[in-house]
């Protein structure tokens, strides 16, 4: 390979592995296909759908692995021996649900188990086209399950009883937290044939997408209680039903995550649970279940010692759980364990704020050292101009001063390869039968006119880390999903509608090519023309606030291009 090629060819190779990149990022997961979205559903009547699988303690360790209730049992032996007793529960019965509001969140609690089976955001519209419908995160209906369960477990736990879970009562069937409050508690209650006084305590707080379920356990009887506090999360593969993600384009990790003090934030893909169960303990922790821009997670008590697990069921769902270490409750005391749960957006600093490492469910990947401080940078611009589109140019802008040394030394060496590209052509014509000559000479010609051959190519490879981390921040960002730019753009984490930008991106692409002297290989040049038609197709399915950074850094490197190009020119014009 002649050394004049050499530029040519590490840039395609670059271009070539950020395009292989971005193609497996919206490859990565391709699940089933998007369902269609019934609106009416979002206030339907979560128990129509209610599960007819047994909730309690069952026979066998095959059966184990679908049961609601944790195994206590073998808490500290491999997950293989656990074991369960043999007598089987009835099913989930159909009493009813009650309904809580707040300014964040609206949930449906079944009665019997206080699970939560339902639960709409209401600062978030399911689209842009039906702005008054809150997006469903958790949901119990005939074609897909989300849910959150807890309870208590162990011994004298009330959901591992051969007779089911509790039926609990509450006063009202809605509960509303109203603006001048600053917190709501909703009890359900429920009394055993022994007289102990169990409560399930919701804590709710406005603006928040966190609250407390804790439980209160007053003790009539003479005897010590034993308990063991879970909280678990069950889901259906898949995206849900209406979600935005369409077959085309990026497909976000949709699994469970967790941490433990060797790993901050370890995924477990629904595959590996399908393989093999897995299981660990740790103090505090928190356990996840992650989608695009939204995430729910159960976060036990930091000081609190918790053995995490996730199981795949027979019926093609996923469960993943904590259960806290055994809580004695004296004869007469009143016992109160529980935890904190999450369900809302990815947001950075409510999620950092609640425990460690929850804020790296926004996955940045391994880029995320970059992706942090660019996201930070990119708040920032938004909180001073107040739209995010605006926020994506000016941050294009910082990231490109930032780097104006590393590409404007790229920009130097094609510029003086512009310069000598006539001499070149002659050598070729000269020497086109003899490549080891046509080498000596080029080198000489390079060593005469001071150009490093890979001075093009190094500097733009090293901007390639801050490009790739610049993508996964416009497309994790929540903050971006519905977020409005100009004219016809009206979300920035959406396709372009008219496909204005993908088509000005690819045509940005083709005139700065222009601007660089032609490879002496054919082939090189025939590919190299390629690669805006392949950039625009493959963007079209890019959300629009990607496609834009990517318009503007293109405009911005050739606009930098054109000045360092003539400045050498005019330089050597001036000194001819």
């Amino acid at each position: 390979m002649n050394p004049s090629e050499l530029p040519r060819f590490f840039l395609l190779a670059g271009l070539l592995v950020v395009g292989y990149l971005l193609v497996l990022a919206w490859n990565d997961d391709y699940g089933s296909a998007a369902k269609v979205f019934d609106a009416a559903a979002v206030d339907a009547d979560p128990l129509a759908f209610v599960s007819d699988s047994p909730p309690g303690d069952v026979a066998s360790a095959e059966v184990q692995a679908d049961a609601d209730v944790p195994s206590v049992v073998a808490l500290d032996a491999p997950a293989a021996a656990a074991t369960q007793n043999t007598e089987a529960s009835p099913t989930i019965a159909r009493e009813g649900v009650v309904r809580i509001r707040t300014n964040s969140l609206n949930l449906w609690i079944d009665l019997r188990g206080g699970d939560i089976i339902k639960t709409t955001l209401p600062r978030y519209p399911v689209s842009l086209e039906a702005p008054d419908v809150p997006f469903t995160l958790l949901d119990r209906n005939a074609g897909f399950t989300y849910v959150a369960q807890s309870g208590l477990a162990g011994p004298d736990g009330i959901d591992a009883r051969p007779e089911g879970r509790p039926l609990f009562t509450t006063e009202r069937d809605e509960y509303v937290l109203d603006d001048s409050a600053d917190r709501l508690v909703v009890p359900f209650r429920y009394i055993d044939e022994r007289g102990v006084s169990w409560t399930k305590q919701f804590t709710f707080t406005p603006d928040d997408y966190h609250f407390r379920v804790d439980f209160v356990i007053d003790n009539a009887t003479g005897e010590a209680l034993i308990v063991n506090p879970y909280g678990q999360i069950k889901r259906s593969p898949g995206d849900p039903p209406g979600s935005e993600s369409s077959g085309m384009g990026p497909r976000p990790y949709v699994g469970a995550a967790f941490t433990s003090p060797d790993d901050r934030y370890q995924k477990i893909d629904f595959d590996d649970l399908d393989d093999e169960r897995f299981r660990m303990r740790t103090d505090g922790g928190w356990v996840a279940m992650l989608q695009h821009y939204f995430v729910t997670a159960w976060i036990p008590d930091a000081a609190a010692s918790n053995v995490y697990q996730g199981r795949a069921r027979s019926d093609g769902t996923y469960l993943v759980e904590y259960v806290g270490a055994a809580v004695s409750i004296a004869p007469g005391d009143t016992g109160v364990v529980g935890a904190a749960f999450y369900a809302g957006p990815k947001n950075q600093e409510d999620l950092e704020s609640l425990a460690p490492y929850l804020n790296l469910t926004v996955d940045y990947g391994l880029l995320w050292w970059i992706a942090a401080p660019l996201f930070a940078l990119l708040d920032f611009i938004h909180g001073v101009v107040g739209n995010w589109g605006v926020a994506i140019i000016l941050l294009t802008l910082s990231v490109k001063l930032v780097l104006y040394p590393l590409s404007a030394a790229s920009y130097r060496s094609m510029a003086n390869m512009r310069k000598v590209a006539p001499e070149m052509k002659r050598l070729q014509e000269r020497h086109g039968d003899d490549r080891q000559k046509l080498s000596q000479e080029m080198m000489n010609l390079y060593k005469k006119e001071k150009i490093n051959p890979l001075g093009g190519c190094f500097p733009m490879l090293m901007q390639m880390p801050v490009f790739l981390a610049l993508y996964w921040v416009l497309y994790e960002a929540v903050e971006l999903r519905q977020a409005p730019f100009v004219l016809w753009i009206d979300d920035l984490a959406d396709l372009d509608p008219f496909f204005v930008l993908p088509l000005l991106m690819g045509a940005s692409m083709f005139f700065q090519q222009r601007l660089n002297p032609a490879p002496p290989d054919p082939m090189q040049a025939k590919v190299l023309k390629i690669m805006p038609v392949m950039f625009t197709a493959l963007f079209l399915f890019f959300p629009a606030g990607l496609v834009l950074y990517w318009l503007v850094n293109n405009l911005l490197s050739m606009a930098q291009q054109l000045y360092i190009t003539r400045k050498i020119e005019n330089a050597v014009a001036s000194a001819g």
